[in-house]
């Protein structure tokens, strides 16, 4: 094409159609803006905002041990999607354990408590069908 000669004046503006990635985000946007307008949302981002503007001492260091602890957890969980999803977690679980151990230590209390109730409710449900043969 020529730099100096007018373009043709039958140009026609095409967009292109949508993927079918673009049509999945954009009903899933649809779906969820009734709970993304509400004012609890708004507080929970604005909140989370200022914290992130100022957060305490150490905590973007604390934070980058805790996802370098998940990505070395993706990196040592290849093959199987169990070890997937079980590596980065429980790495991420110990690094943060470290830097915040008196809320570890009150999650472990009722992940134990719920724990030994679905362990119960299994153990009774295996002797139900036990005793019935």
């Amino acid at each position: 094409l020529s730099l100096y000669s007018s373009p043709a004046r039958e140009t026609k503006y095409v967009e292109n159609p949508q993927t079918q990635l673009e049509e999945g985000v954009s009903r899933l946007r649809h779906v969820m803006e009734p709970y993304t307008a509400s004012s609890l949302c708004s507080d929970f981002f604005s909140e989370g905002y200022e914290f992130l503007q100022n957060p305490p001492a150490g905590f973007y260091p604390r934070l980058g041990v805790i996802g370098f602890a998940g990505i070395v957890g993706l990196f040592l969980a290849r093959g199987s999607r169990i070890k997937k999803l079980v590596y980065p977690a429980g790495l991420m679980g110990i690094g943060a354990s470290m830097y915040y151990p008196q809320q570890a230590v009150s999650i472990a209390k009722v992940a134990g408590t719920q724990l030994y109730d679905w362990s119960l409710q299994g153990y009774i449900a295996v002797e139900s069908l036990w005793k019935d043969n």
